[in-house]
């Protein structure tokens, strides 16, 4: 689809920055409120400085979660809306000088003119995947509090008494239990969900058919994926995923290969360990 103007927008928890880009140069800038509010007085700025209908618009902005909602709710349908990960329009500018949101509207709008041919246009995941992304960020959470209390209960033997590891043991007893049962409650939950839709459950157990692919990862790959509607191409999603090492070499010096910073940290933990449950 050709679009005519370009709209970049810096999200925050209570504001956001639009800058508008036409034909490479940035017609104006302006900052309202995160809210339905906010969002109907820049749209009509819009019309009322450039006469431009929204199915001609490209709307882009970085994936910021829950912060994105009021304005993808409010312009799905109405107008085209790319979200990219920060860290690809952040590398795709080269040296950039200075921060600020103007400045960061102003750069995403450049990177969508720029990048337009490319563009990814963004549609909802269905309530049902909606559900399993929080319950696999909560899951996240509930591991992460695990570790945090366990790793100092494994990593003072021998420099500790035993008395004072028993007592850090003690202490710790009853909010490690409560978290594991936490968390089996929440795989049970995302069990439950899968369950629940007939088609998410068969494409999970397509996925986990695969040998070694443990219900968390198999859920990761549908997320990220958007049920293998956003990506479809196996490679294009191991780039993504941060499981495919790209050589760094340069004359007679060679590198060893590597995985890019680039990719999905939350996907390329889950494949890190395929096996985890």
């Amino acid at each position: 689809m050709l679009f005519t103007h370009f709209v970049g927008v810096d999200v925050s928890k209570d504001t956001l920055d639009f800058a508008v880009v036409v034909s490479n140069k940035v017609l104006f800038h302006q900052q309202v409120s995160n809210d339905k509010k906010g969002i109907t007085q820049f749209l009509k700025e819009l019309r009322k400085q450039t006469k431009v209908n929204l199915v001609d618009c490209l709307f882009c902005l970085e994936f910021t979660g829950i912060y994105n909602n009021p304005l993808l709710n409010a312009l799905y349908q109405k107008a085209s809306i790319w979200v990219e990960r920060a860290a690809h329009i952040r590398d795709s500018l080269g040296l950039c000088r200075g921060k600020t949101d103007k400045l960061d509207a102003k750069r995403i709008a450049l990177f969508a003119y720029k990048n337009r041919e490319d563009a990814r246009l963004w549609a909802p995941p269905r309530q049902v995947i909606s559900q399993l992304d929080r319950l696999t960020a909560q899951r996240a959470r509930l591991m992460k509090a695990i570790k945090l209390l366990k790793t100092p209960l494994t990593n003072t033997e021998g420099f500790i008494s035993k008395e004072d590891r028993n007592a850090n043991q003690q202490a710790c007893s009853h909010s490690l239990k409560a978290l594991k049962a936490d968390l089996k409650a929440t795989d049970k939950s995302i069990a439950a969900v899968i369950e629940s839709d007939p088609e998410l459950k068969h494409l999970f157990e397509r996925v986990t058919s695969i040998k070694g692919i443990s219900q968390t990862t198999a859920v990761e790959v549908i997320i990220t994926t958007n049920e293998f509607k956003s990506i479809t191409d196996p490679k294009k999603y191991a780039c993504y995923a941060g499981v495919v090492p790209f050589e760094h070499s340069s004359g007679q010096r060679k590198g060893k290969p590597k995985v890019s910073q680039m990719a999905n940290k939350k996907a390329a933990t889950a494949w890190s360990n395929p096996y985890s449950t």
